[in-house]
Parts: C-alpha cells; sequence; structure tokens
C-alpha cells in the first residue's frame, strides 16, 4: 500500500515509519521540517519526505488538498488536535483514500471512576486537549457508520521511550525527581500516592497501528485504547524507579497546595492534571480485534527511557544505575 503519515517524525513515527517500510509498504512522510527520528534506523533511507506546516495549511485551508493528492491507499494522521482540523482532512478524503486511522489520546476520558477503564465507560473529557480529543473521536466513528470514509481511531497513554523525558511518579517531567530517587532524598508527594498513570512505548503504539491498518474490516469505525500491559501508581512508581539505583523512595506526603509551592507553575499543572484523572485502561478490545499484544511493561519503557537519558549526559543523578 501506499501510506501517508502525518507527522511522522516524532515519537510514534520514530518507530511506525520503519515498521511500514519493513512490511513492504511504500511511505510518505508529511512533516513540519528535517529533524532526525530518535532512533537511527535505514528503513528511513526509503521514505518519501513532504514537508509542510499543518497550522499553518489548516489556516488557509490547503492541507487537505496537500494530502489527497497523494493519492494514499491509507493516511494515518498523527498530530491533529482540533476536531475542525480532522473534519476538514475527512471531508476531503472520503471517496478518496481507503482508510484514515486517527491518534488521539487516553485523555479522551476524564478522571477514573472505576478500572480499568474500557473505551466505553470513561467519564467525560476534562480540559480542551481531551474535550477536543473526544469529539474527534466520535466524529470518525459517526463518520463511518454513515457509510463514509473507513476510519480508525487510537488513543495512547503516556508516551514513552528512548530519547526524551518520560512522565514521572510526579505526573510531570521534571528531571530533579530522578536525582532525588538516586539519591534517597525525601520526594514531596501530593495526593495520596494511590493516583495511576498509564505509559506506553512508543514502539507498541506503532504496533497497533500498523495492526489496525493490517486489519481494517475490524478496525473500521472503532476506537482502541493503547497502553502498556500494566500501569503505576504514584507509590508503586517511585519504589520501583528508586530500585534501579539501590535506593527506597523516602516519599513524604503534602498537600496540593503544600505541592504548589514548590515546584514550578508548568509542572505542578502537569501534576495535577495525571493524577487527577487517575487512569488505568483496558487493552482487551485491541487485543480481541487487532491482536495487539504490547511488549513493555510500563516499567521496562520507563528504565529504557531514563537510561538513555542517563546514557546521552541528560540527566543529573547522585548514584548509577544498577540494572
Amino acid at each position: 500500500m501506499r501510506i501517508v503519515v502525518i507527522g511522522g517524525s516524532g515519537h510514534i513515527g520514530t518507530f511506525l515509519i520503519p515498521r511500514l517500510v519493513r512490511a513492504g509498504h511504500e511511505v510518505v512522510n508529511i512533516s513540519r521540517g528535517r529533524r532526525s527520528s530518535y532512533v537511527d534506523d535505514p528503513a528511513w533511507q526509503e521514505v518519501q519526505h513532504v514537508s509542510a506546516d499543518r497550522a499553518a495549511e489548516d489556516t488557509e485551508g490547503t492541507f487537505p488538498d496537500r494530502v489527497a493528492e497523494l493519492r494514499a491507499d491509507a493516511v494515518i494522521d498523527l498530530i491533529s488536535f482540533t476536531l475542525e482540523s480532522e473534519k476538514a482532512l475527512v471531508e476531503r478524503l472520503r471517496d478518496n483514500t481507503g482508510h484514515l486511522l486517527y491518534c488521539g489520546s487516553i485523555w479522551r476520558h476524564g478522571p477514573s471512576w472505576k478500572l480499568p477503564i474500557t473505551e466505553d465507560d470513561g467519564t467525560p473529557p476534562v480540559g480542551e486537549y481531551g474535550i477536543a480529543k473526544a469529539a474527534t473521536a466520535r466524529m470518525l466513528k459517526e463518520e463511518t457508520a454513515a457509510g463514509g470514509l473507513v476510519t480508525t481511531s487510537l488513543h495512547p497513554g503516556h508516551i514513552s521511550g528512548p530519547g526524551w523525558h518520560p512522565i514521572g511518579p510526579l505526573g510531570n517531567t521534571e528531571p530533579t525527581v530522578w536525582r532525588k530517587l538516586s539519591a534517597g532524598e525525601p520526594i514531596a508527594v501530593p495526593g495520596i500516592g494511590a493516583e495511576f498513570m498509564h505509559h506506553v512505548h512508543a514502539d507498541d503504539v506503532a504496533q497497533a497501528f500498523e495492526l489496525a491498518l493490517s486489519h481494517r474490516d475490524a478496525a473500521a469505525g472503532q476506537d482502541f485504547t493503547v497502553v502498556a500491559p500494566s500501569a503505576l501508581n504514584v507509590r508503586g512508581y517511585a519504589q520501583i524507579a528508586a530500585s534501579w539505583f539501590g535506593q527506597t523512595a523516602n516519599l513524604q506526603t503534602v498537600t496540593w497546595e503544600e505541592f504548589r509551592r514548590t515546584t514550578s507553575a508548568d509542572a505542578y499543572e502537569s501534576s495535577w492534571g495525571h493524577l487527577y484523572r487517575d487512569h488505568y485502561f483496558s487493552i482487551d478490545k485491541a487485543r480481541d480485534l487487532l491482536g495487539y499484544t504490547p511488549r513493555y511493561e510500563p516499567e521496562d519503557v520507563i528504565l529504557e527511557s531514563v537510561r538513555w537519558l542517563v546514557d546521552n549526559g541528560q540527566l543529573d543523578i547522585a548514584r548509577p544505575l544498577l540494572v
């Protein structure tokens, strides 16, 4: 197949595009620049690159035409953040493309009431980002149900992997927590420490997209949660991570107001957003319909990310990794 990937130079595309090339597909990557992928792979030499600023072209109304003119059998959209942008793409690709696969987010669901959360029993989303992802996924299901474009939406958890900072045990990407864990220093934990976060390796997300592509009939009109087989809560995450340095996490419970006073505004908002949602998802639907089999437990993907950061001099730690 001829496959167009929109935003294929990022976290997911780093692993997805080489997978598609190795599967024998002709791949076109649309991205804003020519940044290198997070992991080197000779498969990139076989990829056609198209440079485009999606936000600017969406404003001009020209981006859907650009995609349609590439005459793809399937389009994978990894960087759509508004309902209006995806709706315009759907209208242009209808009757011109065989399959549109959209990257959503687990944040299309709000704070948990019952765990694990399935595709159908999440609470309403909170925040502009989650609301937009939920509205877009709903629009895509309705489009396919009405006999229009065949679509599939896949909703990853907190994507991690080599080359970037993972969401840490406090629900943000502040690197100082890793030095404290490695030194056995006290760590202020807002909430009760039982809140869940659901990570996923970028390659497992890539696996799910490839499976949805090859199982088009099973994936048509469906939405899938794409996460690791299990999830970590704050306490468990911190203790497992500390053990990598031969330490025990020294966790001290504080109120959210106390936490706000000792951290940056951005880190506070990130922590609140992740821990307030308290997310832990089921992958039964993706496993049953697509054969999704994630390779990485959450602690494995986080360790891989931390190891890469340490090896590349991007993380300050007090003691070396022992694992």
